[in-house]
C-alpha cells in the first residue's frame, strides 16, 4: 500500500507520522447461549481455509450488500468450534458440510475481537473434508475501509455511485466472514451480482456472465492463486477502461470514470513498462493473466496492491501532458512501481504477521526507486531517496519510536505499523545493505528469497538467510543466466566479507530491525588514526516515573528496574568513507561501541556515510566540522550533492541534541549561496524553514525578519536565475517549483510581481491562458492572497477535470491569509461534496502551517475528532498525519498543556493510546528545548552576520 505523503512543496511552505491500540481485555460481547470458546486476538491454528467461494451482491441504490460464502477447510485438530473473523456483518444460516452430510452451526459473536465462533454439537474430527456455508449482509461502509461507497459527479452534475474494496490490513472481515490474517492463504472464486449499467471487476479475469431475473447480471471470475484475504478486491462501477499487453502477454488495463479516461495514457504505458522490468529483474513471471489499475474517486491512502487489481487515488494515476508537472509524472511512476513491486513482495511472498509489515512496504518503497530509475532514468527518481531516509529519522529519533519489527495484536496497533519506520526506514536499511553487499549480490539474494518462499509467508530471518551464501546455485532453482554469469565471476567465500571478518547478515540486520532508532557515529582524528564511537541518537530522553514493581523494587515507566544498568543499544554499522587523499569509497563494518581505523596517510578531511548510503548520523567533532565548513566554502563540488546534503542534515541533527552549536550549523549552511544541486538545496530548506516557522509561531519579531532575510539571501541568486517556463531536466524543473513557491510565499518582490502579473493575465483569460506548469503553484499561491483571486481559483478547481491542476489549486488555497476562506475550506472538505474528504488530512495540515490558520486547524481537529476517527479510523496513517501535522509545530509549555489536556481526555476507543500522541508530546518538548537553547544563539549570530555585511558594504 502506498501511503499518500505530504509532498516537499507542501513542506516548503508548511512543514509534517503514526499511531493505536484498542482494548486488549478478554471481555466479550456475546450472543448465543454459550460462552465464546476462544480468548485470543489472533485466531487458533487448528482450522485453516483452503478455498473460498464468494458470491456478493452490492445494491448501489440502498447502499447495502448481501452474499454467500462457502469456505473449504483443513481441520488440523479435533474441535467443536471454527473461529474466524467478521466485523459488523449480519450472518445467518451457518452450516457445515461433512462427508456424512450437512449439519447446522450455532453462531457466537465476540464483537471486541471481531470474531465469530461456529459451534458444532458434535466434535469435528481432524483430517476430513469440510466446507462451511454462511449467508451475510451489511451496509456499504461510510469509511474508506471494507466494502465501501464512493461517488463522483459528471461534468453535467449527475451523482454516480460505485462500490469498492480496501481490505488492508484487517477489513476483509467487514465484507465477508473469513480468516482475516495474512498467514491464512487460500484460493478465492468470486462472483458478483450487478445491475446492467454497471461493470464488475475483481482480482482475476471474468469467465462468464449469467443473466438473472430483475435485469441484474452475475459475473463469474476465475479462481485466484493462493493469497491472503487483505489482497482480495472487487469493484462495481460504471468505469471505462483502456488496455495494452506486456511483452509476456499480461493484459494491463486502467479503469476510470469516463470523462477522465483521457488522462490515463501515461499510467497505462508506465504499468506495462514496469511490469516487464519486474518480470526480468526477479526472474519470476507475473503469475496472473491480467493486471488492472483502477482510479477510485474516494480513496484514503495513495494506492493498494490487491493482486491483479491495484487501486489508486485518481491523482495517483491521472497525467495530462500539458497540465501536469514533471513531478506529477515522477510521482505517478513511483506509485505504480510501488504497487507492482508488491505483486512479488507482499503478494507472492507475504509476511507471516503484521509485525514484519516492513518486509512488504520497505521492499516496495525500495524497489520503486530501483524500477523507476531503470525504466524512466530521465525522471531522476534517486534524487528523492535521501528525503525518505530523513523523514524516517525524524520519527526514529524520538523516544516514542519503535523497531521496524514490532509486536502488534489488535487492528488499531496493526494500522499504526503503516508509518515512516516501516516504509522509509525499511527502504533505507535495504539500500544500506545493498550498498554493502553490492547490488549484484543483493539482487541474487532477493531472487532466491522470492523463489524459495513463493505463495508462502516469511519472517525477517528468512530474508537474511536468503542473502547469505548467495552463489550456492544448488539452492536457487530457476537461476537466471545473468546470476550464473555473476557467480562464475565472483568467488564469494561463505560467510566472509572484504576484511575477512565473519559476515553474518542476520546478526547485522537484527540490530537494525529489532531495536528502535539509529546510531550516531562520532569521529575523532588523531593524525592517521581515526577513533570511532557509536551511541543511540535520541532527541528527548524519557523521564521515568518511579513506581514499585511486583518484587517491591523501584521500577520506572519504561519498564526497567532502576537497580540494574540499562543495556546500551549497539548496531553493526556498515560504514563507508572517503578522504581528501582518495576518492575511493572504503567499506568497514563497525561491530562494537568503540572502533579504530588507520589511514595510510594523514588527510585534510574524511567524509563518512558516502552519498548517505547508511542510516546513521556522523559527528566530526569541532576540528572535523571546521574542515567540512572550509571545504564547502572553498570547493563544495569536491563532494557529491548527496554528501553535501547529508552534511547539512547531520549538523542540524547534532544541534538538536546539543552536540554541535547552532553557530556551526549556520556557518556551514551559508555555503548554500553557491549551491545549485537539488538535494543539497532542498535539504537546506528542510533545516531552515522549520526554524523560521518556530520563530514565526513564537512571534519573535527580530528573529523573524532576520531569519527570512537570511534565507532569501542564501537562495537569492538561485531564485533570480530561474526562468518562468518548463525548460530543463527533471531536477531543474522540480527545483524551480520549490524555489519560486518559497520566494513568493516569503514576499520576495521580484517573484511576487511576476506571479501577480501571470495570475492576472490567466484570470482575465478566464483560465484559458496556458501557464508554464512548473510555475503554476507559485502563481496560484500569489493569486489566492485576495478574496477575488481565491474565489476564482476555487471555482476553477470545481470546474476542471485535471487532477494535477486541482492538486496545485488546493495547496494554493491553504496558503491564503484569508481566515474565513480557510475555515470554509475545512468545512467543505468535511462535507466531501466539492472538496473530497480524502483530501482533508493534507488540507488540514497545510492550513495548520499557515500563520493565519494554525489555530483554526487545531480547533477543527478537536471539534471534529469523533467524525474524523470514524471516517479515517483510529490508528490510521491519516489520523496520525493530522495529529502530528497540526500539533507538532507547537513550542510552548502552555500549548503543550493544551494538547495534553485534549488527548488526555480521550478514551482507548477514541484513540488515547495512539503512538502518534506520544510522538507529538516528544516533538513539542523538543521544540521547547530547541527554542530555549538556540534562540539566544540565533539572535547573536544574526547580529554578528549583519555587522559583517555592513562592514563589507
Amino acid at each position: 500500500m502506498f501511503v499518500a505523503p505530504l509532498r516537499l512543496v507542501v513542506f516548503l511552505y508548511l512543514g509534517r507520522v503514526l499511531g493505536t491500540q484498542l482494548p486488549q481485555s478478554n471481555l466479550q460481547n456475546i450472543t448465543g447461549a454459550q460462552p465464546f470458546p476462544w480468548h485470543e486476538m489472533r485466531l487458533p491454528q487448528s482450522v485453516v481455509p483452503v478455498h473460498y467461494d464468494l458470491a456478493i451482491h452490492p445494491n448501489l441504490t440502498t447502499l447495502t450488500f448481501s452474499g454467500v460464502v462457502r469456505i473449504r477447510l483443513d481441520v488440523l485438530e479435533d474441535t467443536n468450534a471454527i473461529v474466524l473473523h467478521a466485523k459488523q456483518l449480519e450472518t445467518s444460516n451457518a452450516k457445515l458440510k461433512t462427508p456424512e452430510g450437512v449439519r447446522p452451526l450455532q453462531v457466537v459473536d465476540n464483537f471486541v475481537h471481531q470474531q465469530l465462533a461456529l459451534m458444532s454439537d458434535e466434535v469435528i474430527p481432524k483430517g476430513q473434508d469440510y466446507e462451511v456455508y454462511m449467508e451475510f449482509s451489511a451496509n456499504l461502509s461510510d469509511s474508506y475501509h471494507g466494502f465501501y461507497k464512493s461517488s463522483y459527479r459528471t461534468s453535467g452534475g449527475e451523482l454516480r455511485i460505485l462500490a469498492s474494496t480496501q481490505f488492508e490490513p484487517t477489513s476483509a472481515r467487514a465484507a465477508f466472514p473469513c480468516f482475516d490474517e495474512p498467514a491464512f492463504k487460500a484460493n478465492f472464486t468470486i462472483s458478483i451480482i450487478r445491475e446492467a449499467q454497471h461493470i464488475a471487476i475483481s482480482n482475476m479475469p471474468k469467465t462468464k456472465t449469467v443473466a438473472l431475473p430483475g435485469n441484474v447480471f452475475e459475473d463469474h471470475f476465475a479462481t485466484t492463486v493462493k493469497m491472503s484475504t487483505y489482497l482480495v478486491a472487487f469493484i462495481v462501477s460504471d468505469f471505462h477502461s483502456v488496455s495494452k499487453m506486456t511483452q509476456n502477454g499480461v493484459k494491463i488495463s486502467v479503469y476510470a470514470v469516463a470523462e477522465k479516461l483521457n488522462q490515463t495514457d501515461f499510467a497505462l504505458d508506465a504499468a506495462v513498462k514496469l511490469l516487464d522490468f519486474y518480470d526480468n529483474y526477479f526472474n519470476i513471471p507475473y503469475p496472473l493473466p491480467k493486471q488492472d489499475l483502477a482510479a477510485i474517486p474516494d480513496f484514503q491512502s495513495g494506492a493498494m496492491e490487491n493482486w491483479g487489481l491495484t487501486t489508486y487515488r485518481e491523482a495517483a494515476l491521472f497525467f495530462h501532458p500539458e497540465k501536469s508537472s514533471i513531478t506529477d509524472k515522477l510521482q505517478i511512476a513511483k506509485i505504480i512501481a510501488h504497487e507492482l513491486a508488491h505483486q512479488w513482495f507482499g503478494n507472492l511472498v507475504t509476511m507471516e504477521w503484521w509485525n514484519d509489515l516492513w518486509l512488504n512496504e520497505g521492499f516496495a518503497k525500495f524497489m520503486e526507486f530501483i524500477a523507476v530509475d531503470a525504466t524512466y532514468p530521465e525522471l531522476q527518481a534517486n534524487d528523492l531517496f535521501l528525503g525518505k531516509c530523513y523523514n524516517a529519522m525524524e520519527v526514529d529519533s524520538l523516544a516514542s519510536s519503535h523497531p521496524i519489527s514490532t509486536p502488534v495484536e489488535n487492528p488499531a496497533e496493526i494500522q499504526e505499523m503503516f508509518d515512516d519506520v516501516s516504509y522509509d526506514k525499511g527502504a533505507c536499511i535495504l539500500h544500506m545493505l545493498e550498498d554493502f553487499l553490492t547490488p549484484e549480490v543483493f539482487e541474487v539474494g532477493l531472487v532466491r528469497y522470492l523463489k524459495r518462499y513463493s505463495y508462502r509467508n516469511t519472517v525477517n530471518s528468512h530474508l537474511w538467510e536468503s542473502l547469505t551464501n548467495v552463489c550456492d546455485l544448488n539452492d536457487l532453482p530457476g537461476v537466471s543466466s545473468k546470476q550464473k554469469a555473476f557467480c562464475s565471476k565472483h568467488t564469494l567465500r561463505s560467510g566472509e566479507y572484504y576484511d575477512g571478518d565473519k559476515f553474518d547478515v542476520k546478526a547485522i540486520m537484527d540490530t537494525w530491525t529489532l531495536q528502535k532508532g539509529f546510531p550516531l557515529v562520532s569521529v575523532e582524528v588523531k593524525t592517521r588514526k581515526i577513533m570511532l564511537t557509536q551511541q543511540h541518537y535520541l532527541k528527548i530522553e524519557p523521564k521515568p516515573t518511579i513506581t514499585k514493581d511486583t518484587t517491591g523494587k523501584n521500577k520506572d515507566t519504561t519498564g526497567k528496574n532502576k537497580d540494574t544498568t540499562e543495556k546500551k543499544l549497539i548496531w553493526r554499522i556498515p560504514l563507508t568513507y572517503k578522504t581528501s587523499d582518495s576518492p575511493t569509497t572504503h567499506h568497514v563494518l563497525m561491530k562494537s561501541e568503540v572502533d579504530v581505523l588507520r589511514l595510510p596517510n594523514q588527510v585534510d578531511w574524511i567524509k563518512f556515510n558516502v552519498d548517505m548510503s547508511g542510516y546513521y548520523v556522523v559527528n566530526y567533532g569541532k576540528d572535523g566540522w571546521k574542515a567540512m565548513i572550509k571545504l564547502l566554502h572553498n570547493n563544495h563540488t569536491a563532494l557529491s550533492g548527496k554528501d553535501r546534503a547529508s552534511l547539512i542534515h547531520d549538523v542540524f541533527r547534532l544541534v538538536s541534541i546539543k552536540m554541535v552549536s547552532l553557530e556551526t550549523a549556520l556557518d556551514l549552511a551559508t555555503y548554500l549561496s553557491r549551491e545549485t544541486d537539488i538535494m543539497a538545496v532542498t535539504q537546506g530548506f528542510r533545516e531552515l524553514i522549520p526554524i523560521y516557522k518556530l520563530i514565526e509561531r513564537r512571534e519573535v519579531a527580530f528573529l523573524d525578519e532576520g531569519m527570512k532575510a537570511f534565507m532569501l539571501d542564501l537562495f537569492k541568486n538561485l531564485i533570480d536565475s530561474q526562468r518562468w517556463d518548463d525548460s530543463g531536466s527533471t531536477s531543474e524543473r522540480t527545483l524551480r517549483g520549490y524555489l519560486l513557491l518559497f520566494a513568493c510565499v516569503r514576499n520576495y518582490t521580484p517573484c511576487v510581481s511576476k506571479a501577480s502579473q501571470l495570475f492576472n493575465m490567466w484570470k482575465d483569460s478566464d483560465g484559458k491562458m496556458s501557464l508554464p506548469v512548473d510555475v503554476t503553484l507559485a502563481v496560484y499561491a500569489v493569486g489566492a492572497q485576495t478574496p477575488e483571486g481565491w474565489d476564482f481559483l476555487f471555482e476553477f478547481y470545481r470546474a476542471t477535470l485535471q487532477m494535477s491542476v486541482q492538486s496545485r489549486i488546493k495547496l494554493a488555497l491553504t496558503i491564503s491569509p484569508l481566515r474565513k476562506k480557510l475555515k470554509w475550506l475545512l468545512a467543505q472538505s468535511l462535507l466531501g461534496e466539492v472538496v473530497k474528504t480524502q483530501d482533508l488530512p493534507d488540507l488540514l495540515v497545510s492550513i495548520s502551517r499557515n500563520p493565519r490558520g494554525h489555530r483554526l486547524a487545531w480547533d477543527f481537529l478537536r471539534a471534529n475528532w469523533p467524525t474524523l476517527i470514524k471516517k479515517f479510523e483510529v490508528g490510521s496513517s491519516s489520523i496520525a498525519h493530522m495529529v502530528m501535522g497540526v500539533a507538532s509545530p507547537y513550542s510552548s509549555s502552555t500549548l503543550l498543556k493544551t494538547v495534553e489536556k485534549f488527548f488526555g481526555s480521550l478514551t482507548v476507543e477514541t484513540g488515547s493510546k495512539m503512538r502518534c500522541i506520544q510522538q507529538v508530546y516528544d516533538v513539542i518538548k523538543d521544540n521547547i528545548n530547541w527554542a530555549e537553547t538556540n534562540f539566544p544563539i540565533l539572535q547573536y549570530w544574526m547580529k554578528k552576520r549583519q555587522k559583517f555585511i555592513h562592514e563589507d558594504l
